[in-house]
């Protein structure tokens, strides 16, 4: 992940890449349970989630969050 990227940003660009590769809002809100007129404004950077709907979110597209590595850890 490059330097400065937040979790974010992570989860908006595996959101807007799925749905611009032809997954649809309603399948993703089927899929997560994250309904529709949260994951929109998200994708378009007008709102956050929540940290659960984050994680459901994460977890669908199969992110994860690791530690970094840090010089002298």
């Amino acid at each position: 992940m490059p330097k400065n990227r937040t979790i974010t940003d992570a989860l908006r660009t595996a959101l807007n890449d799925a749905v611009n590769g032809g997954s649809s809002f309603r399948e993703i809100e089927r899929e997560t349970g994250i309904v529709r007129q949260s994951l929109m404004p998200f994708a378009r950077g007008e709102q956050t989630l929540l940290l659960h709907k984050a994680d459901d979110l994460a977890a669908y597209f199969g992110l994860e969050l690791k530690p970094a590595n840090r010089k002298g850890n």
